[in-house]
Formats: C-alpha cells, sequence, structure tokens
C-alpha cells in the first residue's frame, strides 16, 4: 500500500500523544467486529454533519485520492493498485477520462516550444 510519510508521521504524533488504548481518541473508532460500512457510514456522516461537510461523502475522499496520483502522473496500474481494484480495466472505466491524452500533452508540448520562441526572438 502506498502510504505518503506525512500521513505515516501524522498516525505517529497521534499514538505517540494517545496510544493505542484510546479509541475514543481516533477520527473512526474500531467495531468490536471488525471495519466495515455498516460501522464506518455513521460514524463519518457524524464527522461530516460537525465539520459542517454536508455533501462531503466518504467515497469522495476516494475519488479526490485516485485523481491526485493521476495529476502527479502515476500509470493506471500504479492507481489500480492504491485503490485495491482487482483490474486495471476496473480503474480506467471509473478514472480515464482523467489521464492526459496525447493530444493533451502535444499541446502542452507545442505551447512549450511557442514560448521559447518568443523568449529567443525578442
Amino acid at each position: 500500500m502506498y502510504v505518503p510519510q506525512g500521513l505515516l508521521d501524522l498516525v505517529q504524533e497521534h499514538v505517540d500523544q494517545w496510544g493505542v488504548r484510546g479509541p475514543s481518541k481516533w477520527l473512526f473508532a474500531v467495531s468490536p467486529d471488525g471495519p466495515g460500512r455498516a460501522y464506518l457510514d455513521p460514524q463519518w456522516r457524524r464527522l461530516r454533519d460537525q465539520l459542517e461537510l454536508k455533501d462531503l461523502r466518504l467515497h469522495d475522499l476516494r475519488h479526490f485520492y485516485a485523481s491526485g496520483l493521476i495529476d502527479s502522473g502515476c500509470d493506471v496500474v500504479t492507481v489500480q493498485r492504491a485503490m485495491g481494484h482487482s483490474k486495471a480495466q476496473i480503474t480506467l472505466d471509473v478514472y480515464g477520462h482523467l489521464w492526459k491524452t496525447a493530444e493533451d500533452r502535444t499541446r502542452k508540448a507545442a505551447q512549450g516550444l511557442f514560448a521559447e520562441a518568443n523568449i529567443r526572438s525578442a
């Protein structure tokens, strides 16, 4: 799993401050039956309502993460693995429109050439 160092640092800081025996101190408490949407969803709705983010769905955070990976230049297989999709086709079906096309890359390259030519002719 791809976890950024900043998140690991944040979790470590939390554990250092609260220890691991304070589940009420976590963003989401752990269910005695293990993780699951039936347990997580009500906690998410309470937190979202407290923060006055009523339109933000928990699943939106997944989309934000995936689109950020794509915008940063990650390839399909990397995003597939980070999202836990069983097949790259699932990732492409959901997020394929976010990858830059050959036309987008060509347009950007041409703009760079144009900018360089303008600088040299001045």
